[in-house]
């Protein structure tokens, strides 16, 4: 059976941009009698808010899609991630990194470059050089860290791998491009990395449905899928809206949210008429 979802952050209003995705998910669902899911993907507390969540379920209604089963919220399941980044661990796959942005940005400038990943410069492994006994010192005075993924250990040991994607076919993955990411923040014991691929396994997600700006963070899923001993799902990225502008719809797009295109008498049918899916 298919299963899709559609997972907002609820850190601002739905745009038309974010109504495409989730039409897409839910009407490749609908249309092969699969399982639509909603999850709220709320781990950043100083931005997420009950009432855009509320806000997101409502639209969604209004647009008039049904989901199957309760939404999950990621708040919720913070322990889950704290297992997976115990196992990582265990095996000597993550490191504590006490870097600020200042730090990265300095070392970077004194260095004069540094290697260019799909997501910006690549950190330039300032903590991944200091020594047991500094990281030891360190966390135990209770330094504020995040984690990150040992990457060259990491992809040496998972191997070579790849995944599907329903446009392009078969995709070499190479997460080495991205150099040691965060899978936990200091913030926060989870990273969007680390958990839309916990959940999407523990939601049983077999076609991700998502914009193309995530494409390239698949490599990086899939290693942590291989590293975790997690299914690979089939991915299907779609085109990202714009706008007259050309510019891809964002939360910063007031008058083009749901919520005002609701006040100014919009019906549902006109704004799916207006994202090409009447």
């Amino acid at each position: 059976m298919i299963v899709t979802r559609f997972a907002p952050s609820p850190t601002g209003l739905l745009h038309l941009g974010s109504a495409y995705s989730a039409l897409e998910g839910w009407r490749r669902a609908r249309a092969a009698g699969g399982r639509f899911l909603l999850r709220i993907e709320n781990i950043d507390p100083t931005r997420c808010t009950p009432d855009y969540e509320a806000a997101i379920e409502g639209d969604l209604a209004w647009l008039g899609l049904d989901w199957d089963g309760p939404v999950r919220r990621q708040s919720a399941h913070l322990e889950d991630y704290r297992a997976a980044l115990d196992r990582l661990a265990a095996r000597g796959l993550l490191y504590p990194c006490f870097c600020t942005r200042g730090d990265i940005a300095a070392e970077i400038e004194r260095a004069g470059h540094a290697p260019h990943g799909p997501e910006g410069p690549v950190y330039p492994g300032i903590c991944k050089a200091i020594s047991e006994v500094e990281r030891e010192a360190r966390l135990a005075a209770g330094e504020p860290h995040a984690l990150r993924l040992h990457m060259d250990r990491a992809a040496a040991l998972a191997g070579p791998l790849s995944w599907q994607d329903e446009s392009k076919g078969e995709i070499a993955a190479t997460p080495e491009a991205f150099g040691d990411v965060v899978l936990a923040r200091k913030e926060t014991p989870t990273s969007y990395h680390l958990s839309v691929t916990l959940d999407d396994a523990a939601q049983g997600v077999t076609l991700v449905t998502r914009g193309l700006d995530l494409f390239e963070a698949t490599h990086i899923h899939r290693l942590l899928q291989a590293l975790l001993d997690l299914p690979t799902p089939l991915y299907a990225h779609h085109r990202l809206l714009t706008g007259a502008d050309g510019r891809r719809y964002a939360k910063r797009d007031r008058s083009l949210t749901l919520q005002a295109l609701r006040e100014a008498g919009r019906m549902p049918a006109e704004v799916r008429a207006m994202i090409g899916m009447a």
